[in-house]
């Protein structure tokens, strides 16, 4: 496993996602002052050839509104940006916008995407003919599976959780081998800056197509926040903000004054659904992963304070954040 800084400018640089695309990587970051809502925060798209060394392409602003959590998928050809717009200072966005390219060079103005309200999470496809998206609404906790054919225009396929008794947040989906799709969702349980041990990581299946979930299990391994998904061979992996302590009642999951790592997880169909496999250098505010596989090598994107200190994720919050990359050359794959 290799690890090395791509930007450590003294803000608050996060939520990442990267791809690979036209024999480039092509990596995003929010610039921002601190984790929380900010006017001056911009999507920073860079591009490299080898991951390490990078060029700046362009920013992006949120015309006088606090923008965040970009994504990026290639969708027909082109390259599709999406992000969410926030108003309020503890961040609660209200509604995904996308722009798309030819070439990642000129872009599109951003648009709202429909249907209104709910936020996007990364699109996946198996056929280059009809991409997925997961979404969610923190307004009701509800989460949802989205289908579209040209990265513009979506709609509801179906639900894949309906909050009535916890929240889901971010949900993020991957297909497996057989052509069904998993899913693993940030189940948030109350608004306690203390945490829940109620609070977890739902994991649930569907297959073609896609109108009904199964839920596999609801592991209290972690609440993996802000998670990705990717499949090597017939497994899949996941990685997202772990907290590797839980202790009441100061530290239940998803606690503030709890630490953090940005940590990589084997998804299982089973009652133990996600098995720890190692922490990437990481500590404090931390996460929010994008991966891209080139070469049978994985790089995976993230962000985090200085991973030789280790911050509560609280005050991670107000402090410097990196843009950081780690690749792993071998996973299993059968």
């Amino acid at each position: 496993m290799k690890t090395w800084v791509v930007t450590d400018d003294g803000k608050h640089n996060a939520f990442t996602d990267l791809l690979f695309w036209h024999d480039s990587f092509w990596l995003i970051y929010v610039s921002s002052p601190s984790h929380f809502a900010s006017k001056k925060s911009r999507l920073v798209l860079l591009r490299s050839s080898d991951a390490q060394t990078w060029h700046e392409v362009q920013k992006f602003d949120g015309n006088g509104e606090d923008i965040r959590d970009p994504k990026l998928a290639v969708i027909q050809g082109q390259m599709f940006l999406y992000a969410l717009l926030n108003q309020k200072f503890d961040p609660e966005p209200y509604k995904t916008i996308a722009a798309h390219s030819p070439d990642g060079l000129s872009w599109s103005p951003f648009r709202e995407v429909a249907p209104s309200g709910w936020l996007m999470g990364r699109p996946v496809t198996s056929d280059n003919q009809i991409w997925y998206a997961p979404a969610h609404r923190l307004d009701h906790g509800t989460a949802v599976l989205l289908k579209s054919t040209d990265g513009v225009n979506w709609s509801i396929q179906s639900q894949i959780f309906d909050g009535r008794e916890e929240r889901a947040d971010e949900t993020a989906i991957q297909f497996l081998q057989d052509g069904r799709l998993i899913a693993v969702t940030r189940l948030e349980a109350g608004s306690s800056l203390f945490g829940s041990p109620q609070a977890g990581t739902l994991i649930s299946v569907a297959a073609s197509p896609f109108t009904a979930w199964t839920q596999i299990t609801k592991s209290r391994v972690t609440r993996l926040d802000g998670p990705t998904l990717f499949r090597v061979g017939d497994q899949v992996y996941a990685v997202g903000r772990s907290q590797p302590k839980v202790s009441a009642p100061f530290q239940g999951l998803g606690s503030a004054f709890s630490q953090k790592k940005t940590a990589l997880f084997l998804v299982q169909e089973n009652a133990a659904g996600l098995i720890h496999l190692t922490d990437l250098p990481s500590c404090g505010d931390t996460s929010y992963a994008g991966v891209a596989i080139a070469d049978g090598k994985v790089f995976i994107s993230y962000y985090t304070n200085d991973p030789r200190k280790d911050y509560p994720w609280l005050w991670g919050m107000l402090l410097p954040t990196r843009i950081q990359i780690t690749q792993i050359d071998s996973l299993q794959s059968t």
